[in-house]
């Protein structure tokens, strides 16, 4: 990926200090191979994986590779129709970066829901898109609140200045007054304070002719309608590129196939092994279920989510009792 290759120092940097951090495992098999087998997985993206988020968030790349990632592992609880609270889908972000942080999962639901229906359930389609939109483009949504506001205040956006990525954050729920809250900003003016941040801003932004496409519905707009229109728009998912159109959310022939040789050799262990004793038996799943047994324990949730992954209903219901 040409994200991955603008970022190589990273990853260098990455690749030494896990050299250095297992030096003794890897010594057996050679530092060639470590490297080989290290920079395949940025490739392919499977890098990720139960890293730190400070890793996961660090490049662009890696920010695609754990949405790709978090849709892959997680697609049969939107394909069984499942509803889940936040709380719930972060204890899924978990399973795969184990400090994932709380507030950035509850930014990507106020998309979805309103400020006073944040415990309502959530599809996951509607979660996935606008947490991608939140997580991939977190350091520009935290401008665009901050521009939002400015211009809520009547002020001039020719002074609008860019905030740095943490500024944006303590004004970001601070309208004026009611009525200008409910009315939003003028969209054409909203545009042109965009356009200005994506041409300077050193973060990932969306393709600001999008951005006018999507700002160009109305006259007048506000700060959820526009986040909620970015999280919806389809030509913005295929130019971030990490998810497929929403239509096409719940096929993935790749794993499709990868589970049926995985079930197949499962099948093929019961048939041919009858004899095996039930602690091979019990050895042989945990080893193809590590998140079952996985060694993280903030998730206290693990077992029904596991199970939700997996496309048990029984769970999901008692969840919602």
């Amino acid at each position: 990926a040409l994200s991955a290759q603008r970022h190589v120092l990273t990853y260098m940097e990455d690749a030494v200090s896990q050299l250095l951090e297992n030096r003794e495992d890897i010594s057996q098999y050679g530092i060639a191979r470590f490297f080989t087998e290290y920079f395949n997985s940025v490739r392919q993206g499977t890098h990720i994986l139960f890293r730190e988020f400070s890793f996961v968030q660090a490049t662009p790349h890696n920010r695609a590779s754990f949405l790709r990632t978090f849709w892959r592992c997680f697609r049969t609880v939107g394909k069984n129709g499942d509803l889940l609270t936040t709380q719930e889908y972060h204890c899924l972000l978990q399973l795969l970066c184990p400090d994932f942080p709380m507030e950035l999962t509850q930014k990507a639901a106020r998309i979805v829901l309103m400020d006073d229906a944040m415990d309502c359930l959530m599809s996951f389609s509607d979660f996935l898109f606008a947490f991608q939109i939140q997580f991939y483009y977190s350091e520009f949504l935290e401008s665009v609140a901050a521009i939002y506001q400015d211009l809520l205040a009547g002020k001039n956006p020719n002074t609008v200045i860019v905030p740095t990525s943490s500024s944006g954050q303590h004004r970001q729920r601070q309208p004026p007054n009611d009525c200008n809250l409910l009315d939003g900003v003028e969209a054409s003016l909203f545009y042109q304070c965009l356009e200005t941040l994506c041409d300077r801003s050193k973060y990932s932004c969306p393709p600001s002719a999008l951005v006018k496409e999507v700002l160009s519905t109305a006259q007048r707009l506000t700060l959820s309608g526009f986040l909620m229109a970015l999280a919806k728009d389809q030509g913005i998912n295929r130019a971030l590129g990490a998810l497929p159109d929403k239509g096409d959310l719940f096929l993935d022939p790749a794993m499709d196939q990868e589970l049926e040789k995985l079930v197949a050799q499962v099948s093929g262990l019961s048939i041919s092994a009858p004899t095996s004793s039930s602690g091979d038996t019990a050895n042989f799943h945990v080893r193809n279920s590590p998140r079952i047994n996985s060694p993280w324990k903030p998730l206290h949730h693990r077992r029904k989510i596991d199970a939700e992954s997996e496309g048990s209903n029984e769970e999901t219901d008692s969840s919602e009792n």
